[in-house]
């Protein structure tokens, strides 16, 4: 199959599964980005479940291309060292996810968080692992802690997520030790795993409200600290997409 005849088959794939549900039919776009869209949006929506092997191997086969066509950075660094662009493109061995305390992804079509990007990048079989796990558990996941998922088809070996603290007000001491929590269980489960590089995204700054200059120092000096007091020489990447978060980064490290 070509790249786009995988596309037309996975599409087709979900809207099948809508219709069988009573929704209404949608047609395929003509053209190639139409097509891309609603193929991620089919994904976003769909609920964890059961699923074909074809429909996997279609899927993964076009998702590891379709990585290979937005490029696979390795960033080849020791200690800690700052990177900005898509994490879902880091080959490292675990990258960090801001979820949800659902823990099964972002379900807003196409949005631009990094829940739903990591998850439109690794294929439908992280949401069905996390629905397993969260089905397990039996409740919500609490702040602060972390969980570890194979990264299926992203460049990484694993996504570690964690669900930060919802700042609404104004910012709390709890709220600090909350988003410290995130590094440290992050962190000790990527140890217990022997992860030897791990790629931080900017955990509750976005829709969380976490203010950004505040919750870089929190992360770079629990980093520190913690990496200093286990004598760890694991790799840290603190992952930046915005050019403003790279400067507040660069004057935190001394990198700039």
């Amino acid at each position: 199959m070509t790249q786009a005849e995988r596309r037309i088959f996975l599409i087709q794939y979900l809207l099948d599964e809508r219709t069988e549900m009573g929704c209404t039919p949608v047609d395929i776009p003509d053209d190639e980005s139409g097509q891309r869209n609603l193929l991620r949006s089919l994904v976003n929506i769909r609920a964890p479940g059961a699923i074909s092997d074809k429909f996997l191997q279609v899927q993964d086969a076009y998702l590891q291309e379709r990585n290979r066509e937005r490029g696979i950075n390795d960033v080849a660094s020791d200690g800690i060292c700052l990177w900005r662009g898509d994490i879902t493109t880091l080959k490292v061995d675990a990258i960090v996810n801001a979820a949800n305390s659902g823990m099964t992804g972002c379900y807003q079509p196409c949005h631009s968080c990094i829940d739903n990007c990591i998850h439109t990048f690794a294929g439908v079989q992280l949401r069905n692992k996390c629905a397993e796990m969260m089905m397990h558990q039996g409740h919500e996941e609490p702040t602060g802690q972390a969980k570890i998922t194979p990264a299926y088809n992203l460049p990484c070996k694993y996504v570690l997520h964690t669900v930060g603290p919802i700042v609404t007000g104004p910012l709390t001491m709890r709220h600090k030790i909350q988003l410290a929590s995130c590094y440290i269980s992050c962190l000790e489960i990527a140890a217990q795993n022997n992860v030897q590089s791990i790629a931080f995204c900017c955990i509750s700054t976005g829709v969380f409200m976490f203010p950004a200059e505040e919750a870089a120092r929190i992360a770079v000096a629990t980093v520190r600290d913690w990496k200093r007091e286990t004598r760890s020489s694991m790799k840290v990447v603190f992952n930046v997409f915005s050019k403003k978060d790279e400067a507040i980064y660069s004057k935190i490290l001394g990198t700039n």
